[in-house]
């Protein structure tokens, strides 16, 4: 037998260890893990970023192996409820509205828990666990997301951890297809195909998604299928698949006007109204008089009244404490110019890039949204897969840094007043900005 081969098997069996490890450390973060307890929650999660590291750094040409694990890794959630967000109950909530034929967008769950005819199973479980912030609001999820709830609501049989169960099936499935189309996006562009494993085994993705439960992978699912479109050039129905990403989630609305410089001007208009008419039909059957001044009201509010894990407003405002400034005025005045700067920022990467190549636009896409963050005063750590998933299509790493240190910001949950501490957040962001000027830098000097 020849040394290499020895090597091989040698690294082969220690690649089986550290798989068992990944899994067994998936299953202590599904089935005994608090997110009060903060140290083991850190210590877990550095754990599989580790893990994921070194299988990546073994392993990454051998693919089904690969595969496996991380179908496995999401696998080992599929009975249990997410221990990080409480955001399912009120997926669960306004599926059941949606199965029973009923707008999500026209009540608050504080006004429908007193109807004594509401036809929502488990009515107020749902609405205790959903908790008051969500309980008061509006539904904010676009319609395709709203078709999903609803999928899993029939598909749960009236039973919490059923519908959670085909949660879990839909995201898992999505996942699936950004491994598949995210592969073959990459060979197109040139670059490594085994890049498209820093999200799929990226612990991050796993515990946020499948865990937790957020339906970033949906929206990102048909955003990567839309991508690889555009690539093979079928870009009308790149065109109907990005609207189906944005009526998921609607982030992908920021990178809209870059198309402008990627086709020609009859082009992008012609790509625009396919946008536009798929998203019509995906929103008329919810549409009614109050629907329009409900949902926007709903999403003004993360510009102006929410704020968790900020980095540049965290820093504004701590500046703006000691001059006596009032934390309530602030994050209104700061919300109001959060979407001029967005805009601002969208305009100069549009008309200042050369995005008629398609690697310069999801370059483009990065640093737009990598800004919006930045700017932002409220990033939840799930936010960051997207910046994870463009990344892969980049020379940049900086976002899976962040991936990873984005989990101290969940020290505030182990918090009864949820008070964020500044030195974790100065630590999360500082980091990243630091690398990120390294990698800016380098590609520099390559030039």
């Amino acid at each position: 037998m020849s040394n290499s081969l020895i090597t091989y098997v040698k690294l082969h069996k220690v690649s089986l260890v550290l798989a068992f490890l990944s899994i067994a450390f998936y299953y202590t973060f599904a089935y005994h893990l608090e997110r009060t307890d903060f140290i083991k929650l850190v210590t877990l999660f550095a754990a599989l970023f580790f893990l994921c590291f070194k299988l990546i750094q073994f392993e990454k040409w051998n693919f089904r192996f690969l595969l496996i694990i991380g179908i496995l890794s999401r696998l080992v959630f599929l009975l249990t409820e997410p221990n990080l967000s409480q955001d399912f109950y009120r997926f669960i909530w306004d599926g059941e509205l949606v199965s029973n034929f009923l707008n999500p967008y026209l009540n608050v769950p504080d006004t429908l828990i007193g109807q004594s005819d509401l036809v929502i199973a488990n009515a107020q479980q749902l609405h205790d666990g959903m908790g008051s912030l969500s309980a008061r609001h509006f539904s904010n999820y676009p319609p395709l997301n709203q078709l999903f709830f609803a999928i899993a609501a029939i598909l749960g049989g009236k039973s919490i951890l059923g519908s959670i169960v085909a949660l879990r099936g839909i995201v898992i499935l999505a996942d699936i297809g950004i491994f598949y189309f995210g592969r073959k996006l990459l060979k197109n562009l040139n670059r490594s195909p085994h890049l498209i494993f820093w999200y799929f085994l990226n612990p991050l993705v796993i515990i946020e998604l499948t865990g937790n439960l957020h339906f970033e992978g949906a929206m990102l699912f048909f955003f990567v299928w839309a991508m690889y479109l555009l690539s093979v050039n079928k870009w009308q129905w790149a065109g109907v698949v990005l609207a189906c990403s944005i009526s998921v989630k609607l982030v992908p609305l920021l990178f809209l006007p870059l198309f402008l410089k990627h086709f020609n001007f009859k082009k992008s208009l012609l790509f625009y109204s396919i946008i536009g008419a798929t998203s019509l039909v995906l929103f008329a059957p919810f549409y009614s008089s109050e629907f329009i001044h409900n949902y926007s009201k709903t999403i003004g509010l993360w510009f102006s009244n929410f704020e968790f894990n900020a980095g540049l407003y965290n820093g504004i405002k701590k500046i703006a404490i000691q001059f006596e400034a009032k934390p309530w005025e602030l994050i209104k005045t700061y919300g109001k110019l959060t979407p001029i700067l967005t805009i601002a920022i969208v305009l100069l990467f549009t008309f200042l890039r050369k995005n008629q190549n398609l690697t310069v636009l999801l370059s483009s896409m990065l640093w737009i949204l990598t800004l919006y963050y930045f700017i932002s005063p409220t990033v939840h750590p799930w936010y960051v897969i997207f910046l994870v998933t463009l990344t892969i299509f980049t020379p940049y790493r900086f976002a899976l840094l962040w991936s990873a240190v984005v989990v101290l910001s969940y020290f505030a949950y182990s918090r009864t007043d949820f008070k964020e501490s500044l030195w974790l957040l100065a630590i999360e962001y500082l980091s990243v900005y630091a690398y990120l000027i390294y990698e800016i830098i380098t590609h520099r000097n390559k030039k």
